[in-house]
């Protein structure tokens, strides 16, 4: 590749600039590529950790050296705000940052409202769109975002070949999907990640054991996910071990959970944290007793290292199942029997299904080979044939 392309990531959350990071790292380091961060959404907001340090302390000593071209931070929302207007907020900042830094590619991951602002600047503006991890199956509002994203995109980076399978049911090009695995799992598997000493002495979490605990709002079920909270912090409080709970993230009913959890303040069995850096969360749950909670933590990263899920109510349904994962439904004496099922399972065999390690890899070969760049612009739909 004669000229550098210049590609833009787009980051809103803790979670998506986790699962971005090792695919930057592999493009900052070749020569063929310029890159730039826009960050924004939750990153920016101090109740939720103000995550943007964390962009800066991994990426700040690059910037405007080794190929790493700017961070840009944009902030998008105050607590509160709906996600719609959060949406035409990012929309916005984002369209002046490109109207200013034309790039060759935008980057966007996943299902939030941030990676769908950057697929729509990126098609209307006729700048390419690269999608981390489409075709998953999601709860809630999730859902429809991820696959909005999918159709707003050019080329597609997935986890796996049943991911593939869906965006070709979604009429996408076979030629603009590449299976490359979760980039998360390359951080997972890699030796880069604190020793548990280490995120203990730092986060100053004095337990020998504990359960790792992260509950999301269900955007589509307000009264449902204040129900689930209550009767999971019931449970919690019922219960003899101790939990590290991670602050939600910030879907419309986070609020809800948040009053619950002023009810673990002041227990010794419970720490909670804003935010916590990616590396220093997987060594945490990597030496866990359980995860508790419908993060895709418990579907997705949990399996790998083998930790036992207790997976609660709808946010995560019709997802990757596996003998690992413990379904209950959102109610206290369910979540009790759950806890008290995974803490009896211990450990199971690692499981791969999302991936080996080497996404960055696949990523980079992907982008500095000759049939990603030759996937048209012009988007068309291509029937599936269906059986009769």
């Amino acid at each position: 590749m004669s000229v550098s392309r210049n590609l833009i990531f787009v980051t809103g959350t803790r979670a998506d600039f986790g699962k971005l990071k090792p695919l930057i790292r592999a493009v900052e380091n070749s020569p063929d590529f310029e890159s730039s961060l826009f960050v924004t959404g939750m990153h920016t907001l101090g109740r939720y950790g103000y995550t943007v340090d964390e962009v800066y302390k991994a990426f700040g000593e690059h910037r405007l050296s080794e190929g790493f071209r700017s961070i840009y931070t944009f902030m998008n929302q105050v607590p509160g705000e709906a996600m719609d207007r959060v949406l035409a907020n990012t929309i916005q900042g984002l369209s002046h940052y490109v109207q200013e830094f034309r790039p060759d590619m935008i980057v966007v991951h996943g299902d939030r409202v941030e990676a769908l602002a950057g697929a729509i600047v990126g098609a209307l503006r006729n700048i390419r769109v690269a999608h981390i991890e489409g075709g998953e199956l999601s709860g809630t509002i999730d859902e429809l975002v991820r696959h909005s994203i999918t159709k707003l995109s050019h080329v597609h980076f997935v986890a796996n070949e049943e991911a593939a399978r869906r965006l070709r049911q979604l009429g996408e090009l076979r030629e603009s999907v590449f299976v490359i695995g979760s980039p998360d799992i390359d951080v997972m598997l890699s030796s880069d990640l604190p020793s548990i000493e280490e995120v203990r002495d730092h986060y100053g979490i004095g337990f020998e054991r504990w359960a790792v605990v992260i509950l999301h709002p269900v955007t589509t079920d307000p009264e449902g996910t204040a129900s689930c909270v209550k009767q999971m912090v019931d449970a919690l409080l019922a219960s003899e071990g101790n939990f590290v709970l991670i602050h939600p993230n910030n879907d419309e009913g986070c609020d809800a959970i948040f009053d619950e959890y002023t009810r673990l303040e002041g227990h010794a069995r419970f720490l909670l944290f804003p935010s916590m850096r990616m590396e220093a969360f997987l060594t945490l749950l990597k030496h866990c007793d359980f995860i508790l909670g419908n993060s895709s933590a418990g579907i997705r990263e949990a399996p790998v290292y083998g930790v036992p899920t207790v997976n609660i109510a709808a946010r995560q349904s019709n997802r990757f199942e596996h003998e690992s994962i413990v379904n209950v439904e959102g109610v206290k004496d369910a979540i009790q029997v759950g806890i008290r099922e995974a803490t009896s399972r211990g450990r199971h065999e690692p499981c791969y299904h999302f991936g080996d390690g080497r996404s960055a890899g696949r990523f980079l070969e992907a982008l500095t080979g000759p049939l990603l760049w030759e996937v048209p612009e012009q988007k068309q739909f291509v029937d599936v044939p269906l059986a009769d």
